[in-house]
């Protein structure tokens, strides 16, 4: 008996704890690749996903689409791809990345930001092509950059940036420190920081709205989970926080 003594304590002790409520949920990492300009309302949506998953982390990498592609094509584990346009999504599809049919889930245009009280005077995009300015864009196989080219090309306005950074985000940090007097970014951007940077809004931005893709990314970690976490950003709570920042509907 004084052998046994042990086990049996250590099974009561197992069933005490088995009976004071209900079991521990596994921890599960749910990990999503995100463009940039989705860090303020996946956050948010983040963390509103974890408090109704218990037992779940999001864990997000917000960096251009066509980087997160070529992450995901060099063997980068994730669950969902939120790309800020369809191209991108696309090269990810034809790459056999991705598992279903993507869906579109908002849409985003350019707006033009600049410093606080707006110092150069800029009303419009044909200001950005005057002497004496430092505007800076995003590189052109990001989105934002893709849709700096088209309005350009539709506009007829022909920007000289001092560069062209690798996602929207890094645009508008030149913006907020002042090496830039203004950034070509996105509305939601622009709206996201609006206590350290102005925008400008210009009409030509029409021509080049971008449409944001959201999918299961193949062999997906945390399937299941990345399901519900599309599904979650595609349904009405997602709706409403994209539509705080300026998002639109698809």
């Amino acid at each position: 008996m004084r052998k046994l003594a042990p086990v049996l304590a250590a099974l009561v002790l197992a069933a005490t704890a088995c009976g004071s409520g209900e079991p521990a949920a596994e921890a599960k990492t749910l990990t999503v690749f995100a463009a940039a300009s989705l860090t303020e309302s996946f956050g948010a949506l983040g963390k509103r996903f974890e408090a109704q998953n218990s037992g779940v982390s999001v864990k997000f990498s917000f960096e251009g689409s066509s980087a997160l592609v070529q992450k995901l094509t060099q063997g980068a584990k994730a669950d969902v791809f939120a790309s800020a346009d369809k191209a991108n999504m696309d090269k990810a599809a034809k790459a056999e990345l991705i598992d279903g049919q993507p869906s579109v889930f908002a849409t985003n245009r350019l707006a033009i930001a600049v410093g606080k009280g707006n110092p150069k005077g800029i009303k419009g995009l044909a200001d950005l092509a005057k002497d004496g300015l430092t505007v800076v864009v995003c590189a052109p196989q990001v989105p934002c950059g893709s849709a700096a080219k088209k309005v350009q090309q539709t506009s007829g306005v022909a920007l000289k940036p001092a560069s062209e950074e690798q996602d929207v985000k890094s645009v508008l940090a030149k913006v907020q420190t002042g090496d830039a007097d203004a950034g070509l970014v996105y509305v939601t951007d622009a709206t996201s920081a609006a206590a350290k940077v102005d925008k400008v809004d210009f009409p030509e931005a029409a021509g080049a709205i971008n449409d944001y893709p959201i999918a299961v990314v193949k062999d997906a970690p945390q399937a299941q989970l990345a399901g519900l976490f599309r599904d979650f950003v595609l349904g009405a709570e997602g709706k409403t926080e994209l539509a705080k920042v300026g998002f639109g509907s698809p």
